[in-house]
């Protein structure tokens, strides 16, 4: 695709250039290659050139070859061609919402099927904005894969199936109303999104002190990454065990004698696997920004090993797939900073993982004698397994509350937020809350899910849900126009949003499948961790270099 200028090409004067004003100028590619023989053919038809004298009206002047010209900063390639960008919107907006929706029967096109089916379109429309936009927005961009996928696409092929994860327990007007407010949900976020762009220039630029990563802090996390992970390593006697199954790892931490308590395994696994993925991306950084550290042992060497205790501690086999992904975004994101050809790769090609291969990929949750034989007799019924439940225990949570507990007015969010008080000394502390609607349901495997919707529905009820989305989305789009402006364009190796928004891109997985209880306990680590490295301090010694 061509970048577009304004205005005419420098050596263009007046209505000589032959209509250069109208040209569309070439790849920046193309330019650079082509800048020499621009060059060359200038100074020829400059030596070529008569002196200026008496027989100088009557000799043919050449004109000079217009040089191409190379911006200083060219555009970014903000959309797509047309030959890709159209099948994109189509393919997510229209042809994989209606596929599904096809094979529905008539019997099942009541309201719950339209209002689902106008919800998936709505966030295939917003997905395919995210990966066409100028700029790059890692944390929006994660949300409407989610949204797309797990409340999209996913409860509409259940609908059309007649199959959910987890059993309805409450009625059909409990299902349109969960699916009525993801929409509300998704409106509201799109809002938040809209207003910061209205934020007033002064505040947006405004001098701000940067973050950055302080060079002797920095090792000081490695060596605690190196600590948390071999005392986790070390609790089950070696690697080996990360090689096996998830199941058998949470059953030593429970109940191998590791920890009396799940807190106590919870911070065991946190420090263990954190500071590791954290000073992982840190030096990663380092290394894609700076020469001089490629060159540097001192750099390279503990950034091989760190590599090594992420390959040990936080591989897809022992860790929950939520969770990898987190991995695997914040590194893939780190990795290649600026480039937008990986992010459009990873937001579009994550639709096609998350239907295909997402599903199939429990497979190393139990051993081979609880492991259970995936079989898929339709393209559709991945998506009716429990991974996808979030919809549905929307409306499993909605039947909850009705049922007479009533909201919770911001205890389940102030449970979620100090996460570390133990119930010795909290005793009407909140339960977590999939396992509290679980439980109220009968289910004997009470590891639902509880998305960013649900929790704050069950804390302050429609209009607080809403609220809450609406600033979510606002902080979400502040902090990737930061990003943006800041972040990645960053040439500085230490610069600390360039490192932390991957992280949050990509934790944003867990953050809105939920439960939030779950899920605070790695953030306040992570806190602790970029406490200790971060300095606003201009010192020019202490700095990544």
């Amino acid at each position: 695709m061509a970048d577009q200028t304004d205005g005419p090409r420098s050596g263009d004067r007046g209505g000589g250039g032959g209509g250069a004003e109208g040209r569309v100028p070439l790849d920046e590619t193309v330019q650079i290659r082509m800048a020499p023989l621009a060059a060359k053919a200038a100074r020829r038809a400059r030596a070529e050139t008569p002196e200026p004298g008496p027989t100088a009206t009557a000799t043919r002047v050449r004109r000079p070859f217009t040089p191409f010209v190379i911006p200083k900063s060219p555009a970014p390639r903000a959309v797509l061609s047309r030959a890709l960008a159209v099948p994109l919107v189509v393919a997510l907006v229209f042809v994989l919402p209606l596929a599904v929706a096809g094979r529905s029967q008539p019997d099942v096109r009541d309201a719950v099927f339209w209002l689902q089916l106008a919800t998936t379109c709505y966030a295939g429309a917003r997905l395919s904005a995210m990966v066409l936009t100028t700029r790059r927005r890692l944390i929006q961009g994660t949300v409407w894969l989610f949204c797309y996928v797990a409340m999209g696409v996913a409860p509409l092929a259940q609908i059309v199936l007649e199959q959910t994860p987890t059993p309805v327990v409450g009625t059909r007007g409990d299902f349109t109303m969960a699916v009525s407010l993801v929409l509300l949900g998704f409106v509201a976020f799109d809002v938040g999104a809209l207003l910061s762009r209205h934020a007033s220039e002064a505040r947006l630029s405004r001098p701000r002190p940067v973050a950055s990563v302080n060079k002797r802090r920095l090792y000081l996390l490695v060596i605690f990454a190196y600590a948390g992970s071999a005392l986790l390593i070390a609790s089950f006697g070696g690697p080996a065990p990360f090689f096996g199954s998830r199941q058998a790892i949470s059953d030593e931490l429970t109940a191998g004698g590791t920890t009396d308590s799940q807190v106590g395994s919870a911070f065991l696994r946190g420090f263990g696997t954190v500071p590791a993925l954290l000073a992982l991306l840190m030096m990663t950084r380092w290394l894609v920004m700076s020469r001089r550290a490629r060159r540097q042992p001192a750099v390279v060497l503990p950034w091989a090993g760190l590599v090594l205790i992420n390959a040990i501690v936080n591989n897809p086999i022992s860790n929950p797939r939520y969770w990898f992904l987190t991995v695997a975004f914040a590194l893939l994101f780190t990795a290649f900073p600026r480039s937008p050809v990986v992010y459009r790769a990873a937001l579009a090609g994550g639709v096609a993982m998350a239907v295909l291969l997402f599903p199939f990929a429990d497979k190393f949750r139990y051993d081979e004698a609880g492991r259970k034989q995936t079989q898929s007799g339709s393209v559709l019924e991945p998506l009716v397994m429990k991974d996808y439940d979030q919809t549905v225990m929307f409306a499993n949570t909605i039947s909850y509350v009705d049922s007479g507990t009533g909201h919770t007015y911001g205890k389940q969010l102030a449970s979620s937020a100090f996460f570390f008080v133990p119930r010795s000394v909290w005793e009407d502390k909140q339960l977590d809350s999939g396992v509290k609607v679980g439980t109220w349901m009968g289910m004997t495997n009470v590891n639902l899910s509880s998305p960013l919707w649900t929790e704050l529905w069950l804390d302050f009820g429609p209009l607080g849900m809403a609220g809450g989305l609406l600033l979510v989305g606002y902080a979400a789009a502040r902090t990737d126009r930061r990003f943006a402006e800041s972040g990645h364009m960053s040439r500085d190796p230490g610069n600390v949003m360039a490192t932390v928004v991957p992280l949050i891109a990509g934790y944003s997985f867990i953050l809105l499948r939920g439960p939030l209880l779950q899920a605070t306990g790695r953030i306040g680590i992570a806190v602790l961790c970029l406490a200790l490295v971060t300095t606003f301090r201009p010192e020019e010694h202490k700095r990544l270099r």
